[in-house]
Protein backbone atom coordinates (compact mmCIF):
# COMPACT_ATOMS: atom_id res chain seq x y z
CA UNK A 1 0.00 0.00 0.00
CA UNK A 2 1.62 3.43 -1.47
CA UNK A 3 1.73 5.92 1.71
CA UNK A 4 1.64 9.31 1.21
CA UNK A 5 1.83 12.22 3.79
CA UNK A 6 0.64 16.18 3.52
CA UNK A 7 2.95 18.77 3.50
CA UNK A 8 1.12 19.79 6.80
CA UNK A 9 2.25 16.93 8.53
CA UNK A 10 5.36 17.07 7.07
CA UNK A 11 6.05 20.63 8.69
CA UNK A 12 4.39 19.34 12.19
CA UNK A 13 7.37 16.70 12.17
CA UNK A 14 9.89 19.52 12.72
CA UNK A 15 8.35 19.29 16.87
CA UNK A 16 8.88 15.39 17.55
CA UNK A 17 5.76 14.03 19.52
CA UNK A 18 8.29 12.66 22.92
CA UNK A 19 10.11 16.20 22.72
CA UNK A 20 6.61 17.87 23.15
CA UNK A 21 4.97 15.57 25.25
CA UNK A 22 8.30 16.42 27.66
CA UNK A 23 7.66 19.82 27.61
CA UNK A 24 3.65 19.18 28.27
CA UNK A 25 5.19 17.26 31.72
CA UNK A 26 7.24 20.25 32.20
CA UNK A 27 4.73 22.29 32.75
CA UNK A 28 1.61 20.63 34.03
CA UNK A 29 -0.04 21.74 30.76
CA UNK A 30 -2.29 18.65 30.37
CA UNK A 31 -3.09 18.81 34.11
CA UNK A 32 -7.29 18.68 34.64
CA UNK A 33 -7.67 18.06 30.90
CA UNK A 34 -10.24 16.22 29.85
CA UNK A 35 -9.84 14.83 26.04
CA UNK A 36 -8.20 18.23 24.33
CA UNK A 37 -4.58 17.37 24.38
CA UNK A 38 -2.25 19.94 24.09
CA UNK A 39 -0.79 18.05 21.14
CA UNK A 40 -4.09 18.87 19.46
CA UNK A 41 -4.00 22.62 20.61
CA UNK A 42 -0.67 23.04 18.88
CA UNK A 43 -1.42 21.49 15.78
CA UNK A 44 -5.12 23.82 15.35
CA UNK A 45 -3.23 26.49 15.88
CA UNK A 46 -0.31 25.81 13.26
CA UNK A 47 -3.24 25.25 11.10
CA UNK A 48 -4.76 29.00 11.69
CA UNK A 49 -1.43 30.68 10.99
CA UNK A 50 -1.25 28.65 7.54
CA UNK A 51 -4.79 28.95 6.90
CA UNK A 52 -4.55 32.92 7.73
CA UNK A 53 -7.71 32.06 9.54
CA UNK A 54 -9.22 34.95 10.93
CA UNK A 55 -11.39 33.11 14.17
CA UNK A 56 -11.88 29.92 16.27
CA UNK A 57 -14.78 28.91 13.97
CA UNK A 58 -12.56 29.30 10.92
CA UNK A 59 -10.06 26.90 12.89
CA UNK A 60 -12.77 24.24 13.64
CA UNK A 61 -14.59 24.66 10.35
CA UNK A 62 -11.12 24.34 8.72
CA UNK A 63 -10.14 21.09 10.22
CA UNK A 64 -13.17 19.68 9.96
CA UNK A 65 -13.14 19.75 5.81
CA UNK A 66 -9.93 18.89 5.22
CA UNK A 67 -9.46 16.03 2.69
CA UNK A 68 -8.78 12.36 4.50
CA UNK A 69 -8.58 11.75 8.14
CA UNK A 70 -7.03 13.50 10.86
CA UNK A 71 -5.08 10.85 12.07
CA UNK A 72 -2.05 11.70 10.57
CA UNK A 73 -1.58 14.60 12.15
CA UNK A 74 -1.86 13.11 15.49
CA UNK A 75 -5.80 14.72 15.74
CA UNK A 76 -8.66 12.39 16.37
CA UNK A 77 -11.05 14.89 15.19
CA UNK A 78 -11.81 18.87 14.48
CA UNK A 79 -12.21 20.68 18.03
CA UNK A 80 -14.77 22.49 18.95
CA UNK A 81 -14.53 25.88 18.94
CA UNK A 82 -15.27 26.21 22.52
CA UNK A 83 -12.98 24.20 23.28
CA UNK A 84 -10.55 25.72 21.41
CA UNK A 85 -11.00 29.05 23.51
CA UNK A 86 -11.31 27.51 26.64
CA UNK A 87 -7.71 25.89 25.89
CA UNK A 88 -6.49 29.07 24.80
CA UNK A 89 -7.35 30.92 27.69
CA UNK A 90 -6.01 28.10 30.36
CA UNK A 91 -3.23 26.34 29.43
CA UNK A 92 -0.06 27.56 30.33
CA UNK A 93 1.95 29.88 27.29
CA UNK A 94 5.05 28.88 29.19
CA UNK A 95 5.15 25.82 27.36
CA UNK A 96 4.67 27.34 23.63
CA UNK A 97 7.28 29.65 24.96
CA UNK A 98 9.66 26.88 25.14
CA UNK A 99 8.43 25.02 22.15
CA UNK A 100 9.39 28.29 19.80
CA UNK A 101 12.94 28.24 21.49
CA UNK A 102 13.46 24.51 20.27
CA UNK A 103 12.11 25.56 17.28
CA UNK A 104 14.66 28.71 17.00
CA UNK A 105 17.54 26.45 18.06
CA UNK A 106 16.52 24.03 15.28
CA UNK A 107 16.44 26.61 12.31
CA UNK A 108 19.62 27.70 13.80
CA UNK A 109 20.96 24.35 13.17
CA UNK A 110 19.83 24.10 10.17
CA UNK A 111 20.06 27.39 8.76
CA UNK A 112 22.77 27.93 6.05
CA UNK A 113 25.07 30.00 8.10
CA UNK A 114 27.23 32.95 7.25
CA UNK A 115 26.93 34.19 3.58
CA UNK A 116 27.52 37.58 4.05
CA UNK A 117 29.62 39.30 1.72
CA UNK A 118 31.07 41.76 4.74
CA UNK A 119 34.74 40.29 5.94
CA UNK A 120 33.89 40.90 9.64
CA UNK A 121 33.62 38.11 11.82
CA UNK A 122 31.48 39.79 14.59
CA UNK A 123 27.53 38.49 14.65
CA UNK A 124 25.49 41.54 12.90
CA UNK A 125 22.24 42.23 14.59
CA UNK A 126 19.36 44.49 13.53
CA UNK A 127 16.65 46.01 15.31
CA UNK A 128 13.73 47.56 14.59
CA UNK A 129 9.81 47.99 15.41
CA UNK A 130 6.83 47.83 13.09
CA UNK A 131 3.31 48.85 14.41
CA UNK A 132 0.32 46.84 13.84
CA UNK A 133 -3.08 47.69 13.49
CA UNK A 134 -5.97 46.44 14.95
CA UNK A 135 -9.30 47.17 15.19
CA UNK A 136 -10.24 49.21 18.08
CA UNK A 137 -14.07 48.06 19.00
CA UNK A 138 -12.07 44.75 19.27
CA UNK A 139 -9.17 45.35 21.14
CA UNK A 140 -10.23 48.12 22.98
CA UNK A 141 -7.09 47.86 25.38
CA UNK A 142 -4.89 48.40 22.13
CA UNK A 143 -5.59 52.43 22.22
CA UNK A 144 -3.33 54.06 20.29
CA UNK A 145 -5.14 56.75 18.19
CA UNK A 146 -8.58 58.39 18.51
CA UNK A 147 -10.05 56.03 16.40
CA UNK A 148 -7.11 53.65 15.86
CA UNK A 149 -5.68 50.53 17.70
CA UNK A 150 -2.41 49.25 17.09
CA UNK A 151 0.30 47.16 18.91
CA UNK A 152 4.36 47.56 18.18
CA UNK A 153 6.59 44.59 17.52
CA UNK A 154 10.12 45.16 18.50
CA UNK A 155 11.74 42.30 17.06
CA UNK A 156 15.89 41.90 17.17
CA UNK A 157 16.73 39.85 14.20
CA UNK A 158 20.17 37.63 13.73
CA UNK A 159 21.75 37.51 10.28
CA UNK A 160 23.56 34.37 10.46
CA UNK A 161 20.03 32.72 9.05
CA UNK A 162 18.21 35.79 9.37
CA UNK A 163 15.84 34.01 12.30
CA UNK A 164 14.40 36.23 15.14
CA UNK A 165 16.77 36.46 18.84
CA UNK A 166 14.61 38.35 20.61
CA UNK A 167 11.18 40.19 20.06
CA UNK A 168 8.51 42.43 22.40
CA UNK A 169 5.75 43.31 21.56
CA UNK A 170 4.43 46.27 23.62
CA UNK A 171 1.25 49.07 23.03
CA UNK A 172 1.46 50.92 20.08
CA UNK A 173 2.44 54.38 22.00
CA UNK A 174 5.77 53.21 23.20
CA UNK A 175 8.67 54.46 21.71
CA UNK A 176 10.95 52.42 19.92
CA UNK A 177 14.31 53.32 21.88
CA UNK A 178 12.11 52.70 24.85
CA UNK A 179 11.62 48.89 24.30
CA UNK A 180 15.73 48.86 23.07
CA UNK A 181 16.44 48.77 27.11
CA UNK A 182 15.30 45.56 27.24
CA UNK A 183 17.40 44.16 24.89
CA UNK A 184 20.60 42.05 25.74
CA UNK A 185 23.61 42.14 23.13
CA UNK A 186 26.13 39.82 23.12
CA UNK A 187 29.73 41.48 23.80
CA UNK A 188 31.22 42.01 20.23
CA UNK A 189 28.30 41.92 18.05
CA UNK A 190 27.29 44.64 15.61
CA UNK A 191 23.50 46.17 15.55
CA UNK A 192 22.20 48.38 12.85
CA UNK A 193 19.62 50.88 13.98
CA UNK A 194 17.51 53.29 12.55
CA UNK A 195 17.19 57.11 14.01
CA UNK A 196 14.91 55.78 16.09
CA UNK A 197 17.19 54.92 18.69
CA UNK A 198 19.25 58.14 18.63
CA UNK A 199 19.67 58.07 22.19
CA UNK A 200 23.50 58.93 23.72
CA UNK A 201 22.91 57.27 26.88
CA UNK A 202 21.41 53.68 24.99
CA UNK A 203 24.48 53.94 22.68
CA UNK A 204 27.14 54.56 25.52
CA UNK A 205 25.81 51.27 27.10
CA UNK A 206 25.97 49.34 24.27
CA UNK A 207 29.62 50.89 23.90
CA UNK A 208 30.87 49.93 27.22
CA UNK A 209 29.15 46.42 27.04
CA UNK A 210 31.31 45.83 23.93
CA UNK A 211 28.93 46.23 21.75
CA UNK A 212 29.67 47.96 18.18
CA UNK A 213 26.52 49.73 16.74
CA UNK A 214 25.58 51.46 12.97
CA UNK A 215 22.77 54.27 13.00
CA UNK A 216 22.38 57.35 10.72
CA UNK A 217 23.56 60.75 12.48
CA UNK A 218 21.06 63.53 12.52
CA UNK A 219 21.52 66.25 10.40
CA UNK A 220 22.05 68.74 13.50
CA UNK A 221 24.44 66.64 15.63
CA UNK A 222 27.47 69.18 16.87
CA UNK A 223 30.73 67.47 16.74
CA UNK A 224 34.31 68.21 16.33
CA UNK A 225 36.81 66.01 13.72
CA UNK A 226 39.65 64.44 15.95
CA UNK A 227 41.16 62.44 12.84
CA UNK A 228 40.52 62.36 9.16
CA UNK A 229 41.18 58.94 8.05
CA UNK A 230 42.10 58.10 4.34
CA UNK A 231 39.40 56.42 2.73
CA UNK A 232 39.51 52.83 0.20
CA UNK A 233 40.18 54.27 -3.35
CA UNK A 234 37.83 52.00 -4.40
CA UNK A 235 34.50 52.18 -2.97
CA UNK A 236 31.52 54.11 -2.17
CA UNK A 237 32.93 55.64 1.26
CA UNK A 238 33.28 59.60 0.85
CA UNK A 239 34.64 60.48 4.84
CA UNK A 240 35.94 58.36 7.06
CA UNK A 241 36.55 60.48 10.25
CA UNK A 242 37.09 59.83 13.95
CA UNK A 243 34.82 62.65 15.75
CA UNK A 244 33.74 63.67 18.85
CA UNK A 245 30.51 65.36 20.35
CA UNK A 246 30.37 68.68 21.36
CA UNK A 247 26.52 69.65 22.45
CA UNK A 248 26.88 70.34 26.14
CA UNK A 249 23.95 67.33 26.77
CA UNK A 250 25.19 64.76 24.53
CA UNK A 251 29.24 65.14 25.46
CA UNK A 252 28.59 64.39 29.07
CA UNK A 253 26.07 61.36 27.71
CA UNK A 254 28.38 60.06 25.17
CA UNK A 255 31.59 61.36 26.33
CA UNK A 256 33.86 58.96 24.19
CA UNK A 257 35.33 59.02 20.75
CA UNK A 258 33.12 57.74 17.51
CA UNK A 259 33.63 56.59 13.91
CA UNK A 260 31.81 58.75 11.00
CA UNK A 261 31.17 57.25 7.91
CA UNK A 262 29.83 59.11 5.01
CA UNK A 263 28.61 56.92 1.83
CA UNK A 264 27.41 57.63 -1.36
CA UNK A 265 24.82 55.86 -2.25
CA UNK A 266 24.48 55.41 -5.40
CA UNK A 267 20.75 54.10 -6.47
CA UNK A 268 18.75 56.90 -4.37
CA UNK A 269 21.64 59.38 -5.61
CA UNK A 270 22.72 60.80 -1.92
CA UNK A 271 24.81 60.93 1.05
CA UNK A 272 24.30 58.62 4.16
CA UNK A 273 25.92 59.88 7.21
CA UNK A 274 26.66 57.03 9.54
Amino acid sequence: MKFTTSLFSQILQITPRVSFSQMVRQFGAERHAKGFSSWSQYVSMIFCQLAQAKSLREISDGLAVTCGKLSHLGLNNAPAKSTLAYANAHRPWQLYQQVFFYLRDFCRRESPGKKRKFRFKNKLLSLDATTIDLCLSLFPWADFRQTKGAVKLHLLLDHDGYLPDFAVITDGKTADVTAAHNFTLPAGSIIAVDRGYYDFELLYRWNKAGVFFVTRLKDNAAYEVVQNHAPPQRGNIIFDQTIRFTGYSTRHKYPELLRRVVVWDEENRRRLNC
